[in-house]
C-alpha cells in the first residue's frame, strides 16, 4: 500500500511540475513577443489577450477585453495572394478551425494614424463535456512587415512602376472577371483602348527620359478625365485601356472619349521643352461586341487602328466590318512605295482668294492617290502611315518637286503652298530638298510657301530655329496651319519668322452658331496677324452665312469649297490662260452641319413586318428614307440600321415613295463622321420582342429579323429604285 500511495504522489507531483513547466513557457513565450495568446468567450468577446499584444495595439486594455472580436479585426480584401479569405464573422460563427489567418486590425479603431496594422491568427473552438461552445482559444503573432512586403511585391507585380496604373497583367485578370460575373444578367461594359500620336517624335527628339516624363503626365490625365468611372492600365510603351463597368450609351462613351483626346492633346512642358503629342482612341461594348476577354480585346483594337487611319485624334466604334487594320496598314504602306516608284500620285491644288476681288493669289497642293482596285485612297489614311516609315521624306521631295514644276506654268503673281510634316522638317536632308525643287523647277523663292503645324517644335529648340534661319534665307515664305486649335503658343509667333497663319476649319464650321465663341476667335486671330504684319488666311468656308461673317471680321484671303475644291493641273492651266484666275463665290445659303446625305439600305419593322428601304439623308434628329409607299403621317416606326441599332421613329412626311421621320431619341456621332444609336438592343431584348439578329456574311453587321411569321397583311408597298413592287 505504501508503494502504491507513493507512485501516486510522485505522479502528482510531475503533473504539477509539468504545469508548472507548461506556464513558465507560456510566459516566456508571450515575454519573448514570439506571438501572443487570445481566448473569446462564447458570444465572440476577446476575455483574453497577452499583455504585450497591447504595446503592439497602442491600447489599453479596456477598449479591447470583453469587445467582440470581430469588431477589433476583419480579413483583408486586398490580400495579396489574391483569394481574400471569407469574412472572419463567417468563419466564428461556422465554428471552424483557424489556420495562420491574415487580420487586419480595424482602422477605425487604430491609434497609429493611419498606419496599418496586420496579425495573423490561429485558434479552435473549445466545447466542454457536454457539447456547448465555449468560445475559442489560439494564437496571434504580428506580420505587418511581412505583409507589407507582399503587397508592394504584389503592387509591382500588377501595376506599371512608370505610371502607377494597373498593368496589363492586372487590367487582363480585371476585365476577365467583371466580363464573367455580367455574362449571365447581360450587364454592359466597355473597353477603351488608346496609343499616343507623334509619341515616337518626343522619343527621338528629346530623349527616353523626357518620353518617360511625358508618360505619367499623361497617365494623369487620363485617370482624372475617368475618375471613378473606370479603371485606367498602362499596358506598355504608348498603349492605355480603360474599363467602364456597366456603360453602353455610346454618346456619353463618345463625350468621355473627345474629352480625353482634347486633355491628352494640350501641350506638356518637359525640361524647359514644350512638346505637343495626340491619341486616337478604339472602343468596342461587351456583350455587343463580344462576351470573352480577348474578342473585345481584339475587336477595341480594331477600332483603335481604325481612328489611327481615319486620320489621328479621333475615337472608333467597333463594328463588325472593321478589317484587321494592322494587316490593313501594311498593304496600303507596300501599295504606297510602289506607287510612288511608278508615279501614280497626283497633286491637286485648291484655291486661296482674295475677298477684295474674289482673285485667286495661292494654290494648296494636297496629295491624291486613286488605288486601282481601292479606288479613291484619302490623305488622312496614307499620310500618318508614311510617317511612321522612311516614306514621308520620299513623299514630301515628291511633293516639292512636282509643285514647284506645276507653278511654273501659272501666272508669277500666284504662289504654291506645299504642306511639311514635322517627321519630314526634323529630317537633315530637308533645306537640301528645298533648295533642289527650287533649282531644278526655277521657281522663284518668294512663290513658294511651306505650311507647317506647331508639331515641328517638338524638337530640339535650336535645331529649329537654325532651320527656319536657314529656310527664311533661301527667301520661301512660310505659314503655321492650324492655328487655334486650342494649344497654338503666341512664343511660336515670337520665336518663328512666319508669314502667315492659317484658322483651323473647326472655328469656321461653328462659327454661326449662337451658343459658341468661334467668330470672336477667329476676329482674335485676324487681330493678332494684323498686329504682326502676318497675313492669315481663314479654312473651310462653305456656305454665305460663313463667308459674310468672316469677311465682317476682317478675312482677307478665304479657303473653302464656295470658292472650290482641288483642282487638277490641266483645269488651272486652262482657266489661267488669261493670265489671271478669278473665281466668284458659290454655296449654299446657310451651313448645315448636321445634315448627311447617305446611300445606305436599312430595315423598317411595322407591327410584324420587316420592309426594306433607303436612307438618303440623316441627322441627329430624323431621316429622309426612299422605298414605302402609303405610309401615313403619326405612323410609328422602327428602323433598323443593323448591328442591333434600332431606332424609334414617327413619320412626319409622306409623298409618293418618300417619308420623312423624327426620332424618338437623337442619334450620336460614331466617331467617324457619321452617326449611330446611343444604345443597342441586346439579343435578349431582341428575343422577348420576336426578333433575332441575322449575322449575314461574314465581316457585316447583322440585320434584325423577325422570328415568327406575319399574321396581318403588309400595310404599305415597298417601292424598289425606278419600279414598284408589292412588298412580300
Amino acid at each position: 500500500m505504501t508503494g502504491s500511495h507513493d507512485g501516486s504522489r510522485a505522479a502528482s507531483a510531475i503533473r504539477i511540475a509539468d504545469a508548472s513547466k507548461r506556464l513558465e513557457l507560456l510566459d516566456d513565450f508571450e515575454r519573448a513577443g514570439i506571438g501572443w495568446l487570445w481566448a473569446t468567450d462564447a458570444e465572440g468577446r476577446l476575455i483574453y489577450l497577452s499583455e504585450n499584444a497591447f504595446d503592439s495595439l497602442e491600447r489599453p486594455i479596456e477598449e479591447v477585453i470583453e469587445k467582440p472580436l470581430v469588431g477589433l479585426f476583419e480579413t483583408d480584401p486586398d490580400d495579396p495572394s489574391g483569394s481574400p479569405a471569407r469574412p472572419l464573422n463567417f468563419q466564428l460563427t461556422a465554428k471552424n478551425k483557424i489556420n495562420d489567418l491574415v487580420v487586419r486590425v480595424n482602422a477605425s479603431r487604430s491609434r497609429h494614424g493611419g498606419k496599418q496594422l496586420w496579425w495573423t491568427i490561429s485558434g479552435h473552438p473549445k466545447f466542454d463535456a457536454s457539447g456547448a461552445f465555449q468560445g475559442y482559444r489560439g494564437s496571434a503573432k504580428d506580420v505587418t512587415t511581412e505583409y507589407l512586403r507582399q503587397l508592394e511585391d504584389s503592387r509591382m507585380a500588377e501595376f506599371d512602376s512608370l505610371t502607377g496604373l494597373a498593368n496589363r497583367h492586372r487590367m487582363n485578370k480585371r476585365l476577365e472577371s467583371i466580363l464573367s460575373a455580367y455574362k449571365s444578367s447581360g450587364r454592359a461594359c466597355a473597353l477603351v483602348m488608346l496609343d499616343l500620336d507623334r509619341f515616337k517624335h518626343v522619343n527621338d527628339t528629346l530623349g527616353h527620359m523626357a518620353g518617360d516624363n511625358l508618360l505619367k503626365q499623361v497617365a494623369t490625365r487620363i485617370e482624372r478625365v475617368v475618375g471613378a468611372r473606370g479603371e485606367v492600365g498602362r499596358l506598355g510603351g504608348d498603349e492605355f485601356q480603360i474599363i467602364l463597368p456597366d456603360l453602353d450609351d455610346r454618346g456619353k462613351l463618345g463625350e468621355l472619349a473627345g474629352k480625353i483626346i482634347q486633355i491628352v492633346s494640350q501641350p506638356y512642358v518637359i525640361e524647359d521643352k514644350r512638346a505637343t503629342i495626340g491619341t486616337s482612341i478604339g472602343v468596342a461594348i461587351s456583350p455587343y461586341d463580344g462576351v470573352h476577354k480577348d474578342d473585345l480585346i481584339h475587336n477595341s483594337d480594331l477600332a483603335l487602328y481604325a481612328a489611327k487611319n481615319g486620320g489621328r485624334g479621333q475615337f472608333r466604334f467597333y463594328s463588325a466590318d472593321l478589317k484587321d487594320e494592322a494587316e490593313e496598314r501594311r498593304i496600303i504602306e507596300e501599295d504606297l512605295r510602289l506607287a510612288l516608284a511608278n508615279d501614280a500620285l497626283e497633286l491637286h491644288y485648291q484655291p486661296i482668294v482674295r475677298t477684295e476681288d474674289n482673285m485667286v493669289v495661292t494654290f494648296e497642293a494636297l496629295m491624291r492617290w486613286t488605288h486601282p482596285e481601292r479606288g479613291a485612297i484619302g490623305p488622312n489614311v496614307f499620310i500618318p502611315i508614311a510617317e511612321e516609315s522612311d516614306l514621308i521624306i520620299k513623299l514630301g521631295e515628291w511633293a516639292l518637286n512636282r509643285a514647284c514644276r506645276d507653278a511654273m506654268q501659272w501666272p508669277k503673281s500666284v504662289r504654291v503652298a506645299v504642306n511639311v510634316s514635322a517627321v519630314q522638317f526634323a529630317h537633315n536632308d530637308l533645306v537640301d530638298i528645298v533648295t533642289e525643287a527650287l533649282q531644278s523647277s526655277g521657281l522663284d523663292p518668294d512663290r513658294l510657301e511651306l505650311e507647317l503645324t506647331e508639331s515641328v517644335f517638338m524638337g530640339d529648340s535650336e535645331t529649329v530655329e537654325e532651320t527656319f534661319k536657314v529656310l527664311k534665307s533661301l527667301g520661301i515664305r512660310l505659314a503655321l496651319d492650324d492655328f487655334g486649335t486650342g494649344y497654338s503658343s503666341l512664343s511660336y509667333l515670337r520665336s518663328a519668322p512666319f508669314d502667315k497663319l492659317k484658322v483651323d476649319r473647326s472655328f469656321v464650321d461653328s462659327c454661326t452658331l449662337s451658343d459658341q465663341n468661334s467668330d470672336k476667335i477667329i476676329a482674335a486671330i485676324i487681330g493678332l496677324s494684323d498686329a504682326l504684319g502676318m497675313e492669315v488666311t481663314v479654312e473651310g468656308v462653305e456656305a454665305f452665312d460663313q463667308l459674310d461673317l468672316v469677311k465682317s471680321k476682317g478675312a482677307r484671303l478665304i479657303q473653302g469649297w464656295i470658292y472650290s475644291k482641288a483642282l487638277k493641273q490641266e483645269v488651272i492651266v486652262e482657266r489661267m490662260q488669261s493670265g489671271e484666275f478669278r473665281i466668284e463665290p458659290d454655296g449654299p445659303d446657310r451651313h448645315r452641319s448636321e445634315r448627311r446625305s447617305v446611300y445606305r439600305r436599312i430595315g423598317i419593322i411595322h407591327d410584324d413586318h420587316r420592309y426594306e428601304a433607303l436612307l438618303r439623308d440623316l441627322s441627329k434628329t430624323g431621316a429622309r428614307i426612299e422605298g414605302l409607299v402609303g405610309v401615313p403621317v403619326g405612323t410609328d416606326l422602327v428602323l433598323d440600321l443593323t448591328g442591333g441599332q434600332l431606332v424609334i421613329c414617327t413619320v412626319t412626311r409622306s409623298q409618293d415613295a418618300t417619308i420623312g421621320v423624327e426620332f424618338e431619341t437623337p442619334l450620336v456621332s460614331d466617331g467617324a463622321g457619321g452617326l449611330c444609336t446611343r444604345h443597342r438592343a441586346s439579343s435578349y431584348a431582341l428575343a422577348a420582342a420576336g426578333m433575332r439578329i441575322d449575322p449575314g456574311p461574314a465581316g457585316k453587321n447583322g440585320n434584325v429579323v423577325l422570328i415568327h411569321p406575319p399574321t396581318t397583311k403588309p400595310q404599305f408597298m415597298e417601292v424598289a429604285v425606278g419600279k414598284a413592287q408589292h412588298a412580300a
